[in-house]
């Protein structure tokens, strides 16, 4: 076959004769380039083995040479890539196909008109890869990716061209490295590998690329490993091992997976599984891929280090799991508050006809403190569900810790010691006010104290610290983003056990606990983790086992005035205690029934309906008057505040009781505009009930 080197194309006058000298000393030049493997010119048709750069550079050259048709030099270039067995093709910016090689057409098919289109045949979803490799060619001149096939490697090259003219062409080049066998031709025996050099991976095409490659026999063992897979998996070195011994964590054994691909059981596929090698927890993204090497079956294994992917993973399976602890939590409160107002609601009436030397009032008082102290549980469901109620307020910080040092040192033992310190930045500067509900901000402190103490059995000192702080700008950590500004800090520090790294990340959950049996609820740190995320504020765990643990609570400046609650309106006219006329709202038949009673025992007329609309419908009777409405906020149906608001167009100045086991602020946007209304939490007392009404009738 002749030689078709671009010497002999100029002698032959298919180019300019200007430009044959041009393209001779390229030609030369890259000749002599070929030992340091930029490309080779052998003696075959054509020019297989073209470099991308050297087509690139004949193009310019061309188009200095014909500024008046760059389209004819095109089509000229594409001739000289005739015989190459790698593909060629070029494409407008679009990705259409204006040009293509033999190899690209029958590589893609000759109904191709798309890069997109013919790609599709060979890469799945290769859409966001050509946008990525034409991006960084328009802005760079030259892209280059490596992805996997189902044989080997498909490599993609580009390079952008803007001809004299100013159109823009983008030349690609596609070439197939397939996977030789490192396999000699006898069978190999279990276990052992074949002698060869330690960087021999059995593939001298795929040594140098940058993804991790390996194959297994059927047997399971390793059979080769480019020098990618060798530093993620081996350490550089390749050594004997089975499938198993580099993977696991796939729920069975992950050699019945291999087993399964190698027998077509399986097509191949994708799995996360963690490796065995490396000393920290990896994790690693296998994809198999079954071939045939000269008659034996053998699995290419294509790996990534999925490590960050599984770690970004596992936390938004904790932030969903807590968003729906948190959910559940809300509801299962609202519910239990509503069990427990109908519980503690009629025991506050048989007390009512009972006297203390009766035989059933100390059953009865039993009955009234389990219910208040499961009323507290719940309400720290609440508080981690962020659904309570606070009542927010201007706090000096160093004042509320100096006025609850008394009660946490009674908290400590003997041998605990307690101490504040405050962290002023070079001179002692003062912390800056917060706002916050301080009952539920000082329960957050002793939680944290009496945590603190329990994880010093032997004695040890707890130290809580206060710091101003001002973050310059954004922190990130523990899947929360804490914005640049100023905050003032709070840290419950001690010398204690420390929190094991496989419990640290679950310390908020609700009913996680490490304590023994009934030695905790395990609420008490979700319930710290609720309020101070219902105040604004972050909080955050660091422990070292054996060495201790630092709570850190930020919380941000605040540097208005709390509103002052607006006085009472105007009372009307006073009526005796007990007269008057209720309109009560409850969908809760046993809720109802109690507030119900209640209100009648204390001399008032009780109107009953289980929803908005049964209300509405007793209102249509114009002549009735009444004077207060108390009322559920949630229910079927109208809630609360629409039907009320529907009731106070005819009846302007009735007054509302609004009661609800959520927090008042599920009220918030229904309460706008609803003049003379309250907020009575679930569980009420009955003493709650009656005086939060007699306060609206007077």
């Amino acid at each position: 076959m002749p030689d078709l080197g671009l010497t002999s194309l100029a002698r032959r006058g298919q180019w300019p004769q200007s430009g044959s000298m041009i393209l001779a000393g390229i030609g030369i030049g890259l000749a002599t380039s070929a030992t340091l493997g930029w490309f080779s010119l052998g003696p075959v048709a054509g020019l297989t083995g073209l470099s991308l750069t050297f087509a690139a550079l004949v193009v310019r050259f061309l188009t200095l040479l014909d500024p008046s048709n760059p389209q004819r030099d095109e089509r000229r270039v594409f001739e000289l890539l005739a015989d190459d067995p790698a593909a060629w093709l070029s494409t407008d910016p679009q990705g259409h196909l204006i040009l293509r090689n033999p190899a690209a057409e029958a590589r893609f098919g000759s109904d191709a008109r798309t890069m997109l289109e013919g790609l599709t045949r060979s890469v799945l979803d290769p859409g966001p890869l050509l946008m990525r490799l034409q991006t960084q060619a328009a802005a760079d001149g030259f892209a280059r990716h490596d992805t996997a096939v189902h044989n080997g490697m498909l490599r993609l090259s580009v390079q952008r061209s803007v001809q004299r003219q100013g159109a823009e062409r983008y030349l690609w080049r596609i070439e197939d490295f397939r996977l030789p066998s490192s396999l000699p031709d006898d069978p190999m025996p279990e276990r052992t590998l074949p002698e060869r050099p330690a960087s021999d991976t059995g593939g001298a095409d795929l040594e140098e690329v940058p993804v991790a490659m390996m194959t297994f026999g059927r047997d399971g063992v390793l059979r080769s490993a480019n020098r990618f897979a060798r530093d993620l998996m081996l350490q550089g070195e390749l050594r004997s091992l089975m499938f198993h011994d580099l993977f696991d964590g796939l729920g069975r054994p992950v050699s019945d997976w291999l087993a399964d691909v190698v027998a077509g059981r399986l097509p191949g596929g994708t799995e996360v599984l963690r490796s065995r090698t490396i000393p920290d927890e990896t994790f690693v993204q296998i994809t198999l891929h079954r071939f045939n090497d000269a008659g034996r079956t053998l699995v290419l294994a294509v790996l990534n280090d999925a490590t960050q992917l599984k770690t970004l993973e596992a936390q938004f399976a904790q932030s969903q799991k807590m968003q729906a602890i948190g959910q559940l939590a809300g509801g299962i409160a609202h519910d239990f508050n509503n069990l427990l107002t109908a519980i503690s609601g009629h025991c506050d009436l048989l007390l009512m006809r009972h006297a203390q030397e009766d035989q059933d009032f100390g059953d009865l008082e039993q009955i009234r403190q389990n219910a208040n102290r499961a009323a507290s549980l719940v309400g720290q469901l609440l508080a981690f569900s962020r659904k309570q109620t606070l009542k927010p307020e201007r706090l000096d910080l160093e004042e509320v810790l100096s006025d609850l040092t008394h009660l946490l040192n009674r908290l400590v033992v003997e041998k605990v010691g307690l101490s504040l310190a405050h962290l002023g930045q070079g001179a002692r500067r003062p912390l800056s006010p917060i706002r916050a509900d301080r009952r539920q901000l000082e329960q957050v402190l002793i939680n944290l104290v009496v945590n603190s103490r329990d994880a010093l059995p032997d004695g040890g000192n707890i130290v809580i610290e206060t710091e101003p702080v001002t973050l310059l700008a954004d922190l990130r950590r523990d899947r929360a983003l804490v914005p640049a500004g100023d905050y003032s800090v709070i840290r419950v520090r001690d010398e204690g056990t420390g929190i094991a790294p496989e419990n640290l990340e679950r310390i908020f959950e609700p009913f996680f606990t490490t304590k023994g049996v009934g030695e905790g609820t395990g609420l008490g740190l979700s319930m710290a983790y609720g309020i101070i995320k219902q105040s604004g504020g972050f909080i955050f765990a660091d422990s070292t086992v054996g060495k201790g643990t630092v709570f850190t609570l930020f919380f941000p400046t605040f540097d208005g005035e709390v509103p002052v609650e607006a006085p009472p309106p105007a009372r009307r006219k006073s009526v005796r205690q007990g007269a008057g006329v209720v309109l009560l709202v409850e969908d809760e038949a046993p809720v109802r029934a109690f507030a119900g009673r209640a209100l009648r025992l204390c001399g008032y007329t009780v109107l009953e309906a289980a929803n908005g609309e049964e209300a509405l419908k007793v209102l249509e009777d114009s002549s009735l008057e009444v004077d207060v409405f108390v009322t559920d906020v949630m229910m079927p149906g109208m809630d609360g505040p629409t039907w009320v608001r529907e009731a106070l167009l005819d009846r302007p100045q009735v007054r509302v009781v609004f009661v609800s086991g959520y927090a008042e602020d599920v009220l918030n946007n229904g309460q706008a505009g609803i003049p003379n209304s309250v907020f009575l939490p679930k569980p009420f007392s009955l003493t709650d009930l009656t005086t939060t009404v007699q306060g609206q009738v007077l």
